[in-house]
């Protein structure tokens, strides 16, 4: 949405209904039009719908939000619900050229918030949701960290592949949902500029408010592997187009990251399944900190765990089944350290910039791993450092085996080599979290949860 303006034009609002007759009236004045000034689409909600499962409905908008949680949110102060997002987005190339101005969409936001202003933190966690797997995935979702820390999470169907499959899963509650203008913007032009009017929303909102009254202190962009991608595209290439940005920093997670050094300081976390060769690293810097995570997956064990259910309950197919060379799923906790990513980006935002982190340790292109096969560098969370099963970020096999790592548990006898009695195996554990949270790496709530873990284990107790 282009504003135009002079140095004598007067501030330039960032909600207004029609750009276009704001253009007009301006270059009347002799005003030319330059940088883009978003503009805050209508919130219509919370979407009624049927209780998360029932879809025999034929009523309450025909269902309920696509892969809405099965976790108990009220029990943690929390609710979800969902919003139609309706306005018009400029369309960008990937090149960051501008195509159109003032396209209309409509489109969905997804959000899980706390119900009281006394449990918020004010800090929307903003997800680009991902569509690699053909539809919408909140792959950035974790309820205990987020519901515990207080932050919102908004998920924002962007993407014509997740509308489209939202369409044919509910045309009751989806049908008229549409970000490529009947078919004339197939290839996501509009998406960017979609992603941010969704956060304008939220800071200004035109209709609903999907934040219930709670004030938003701080907007987070995140998105992981593709989203990250597309991110990448609009912070290097469109971000400095606007005029009045909206998101106060970014979070690119498994995936691309900027080479801009912008404004709005950029997190870079990966899993040791994206560091395929030590080539190509960006030096942090006061704006920029790239993590990355041995043992971890792009997409591991953890995720895998909360979607399957969701799977089952929402795909006709149910859960995918994988046949994986060796057995999938890391269970190296990568979101452990997305969740201290978290908390240090609003204080980075505040001007206090994160840690720096060892980068995976390379002989040439091939990681450096130890004698049990665990890669070398980087930041070492306690499943590594005391280790019950060896994980690492490499798979292969059929479809996305290659994302998923591997896991091979320890036996008895490599357990008892290793740590001799049960006692050792929690000092281990106890030792190398504390390591980490003095880094930054950890939160401390996730190490005490980890040492409870330990202490609950069998690992070193002798067995009758």
């Amino acid at each position: 949405m282009r504003y135009c303006h002079s140095q004598s034009a007067p501030a330039a609002s960032s909600r207004f209904t029609s750009s276009a007759c704001i253009r007009a009236a301006l270059l009347t004045l002799g005003l030319s039009c330059s940088a883009t000034v978003l503009a805050a689409p209508e919130l219509e909600g919370p979407i009624p719908g049927t209780p998360p499962g029932d879809r025999t409905s034929a009523n309450l908008a025909d269902t309920y939000p696509f892969f809405a949680t099965y976790e108990n949110l009220a029990q943690r102060g929390y609710v979800e619900e969902e919003f139609y997002l309706t306005g018009e987005a400029d369309a960008y190339a990937t090149d960051g050229s501008l195509l159109a101005e003032d396209v209309p969409y409509r489109t969905r936001i997804v959000v899980r918030r706390p119900t009281a202003e006394a449990r918020s933190n004010g800090v929307v966690l903003m997800e680009w949701q991902n569509v690699t797997a053909g539809y919408d995935l909140d792959a950035l979702w974790q309820t205990e960290q987020i519901t515990r820390a207080g932050y919102t999470w908004i998920g924002v169907s962007a993407q014509r592949v997740g509308v489209n499959q939202l369409r044919g899963w509910s045309p009751t509650r989806y049908g008229a949902l549409d970000v490529t203008a009947d078919g004339d913007w197939m290839t996501d032009e509009l998406s960017y500029e979609i992603f941010a009017q969704a956060a304008e929303a939220v800071r200004n909102p035109d209709g609903a408010d999907p934040m219930g009254g709670l004030s938003v202190d701080k907007i987070i962009a995140i998105g992981a592997s593709q989203s990250a991608g597309r991110m990448t595209v609009y912070y290097d290439r469109i971000l400095p187009q606007i005029d009045n940005p909206v998101f106060d920093g970014y979070e690119f997670i498994v995936g691309q990251a900027p080479s801009r050094a912008g404004d709005e300081p950029a997190f870079h976390i990966l899993s040791e399944t994206d560091v395929r060769t030590p080539a190509g690293r960006r030096p942090d810097s006061e704006i920029y900190r790239r993590w990355e995570v041995a043992g971890s997956a792009h997409s591991g064990y953890e995720g895998q765990r909360y979607r399957r259910p969701l799977s089952e309950r929402d795909l006709p197919d149910g859960a995918p089944q994988y046949n994986c060379l060796v057995e999938p799923f890391s269970r190296v906790p990568l979101h452990h350290v997305i969740a201290a990513a978290h908390d240090h980006m609003v204080d980075w935002i505040d001007g206090e910039a994160p840690p720096s982190a060892p980068y995976l340790e390379f002989d040439g292109t091939v990681k450096v791993r130890n004698e049990l096969g665990l890669a070398q560098g980087g930041i070492q969370l306690s499943q590594v450092e005391a280790p019950v099963a060896i994980n690492t970020g490499s798979n292969a096999g059929e479809s996305f085996c290659f994302l998923f790592g591997s896991y091979e548990p320890l036996d008895d006898q490599a357990l008892s080599e290793l740590y001799g009695n049960h006692g050792r195996y929690v000092t281990a554990v106890r030792r190398s979290d504390a390591d980490n949270v003095r880094a930054g790496y950890l939160l401390r709530e996730d190490a005490r949860n980890n040492l409870r873990s330990a202490a609950q284990s069998d690992v070193g107790k002798k067995r009758r």
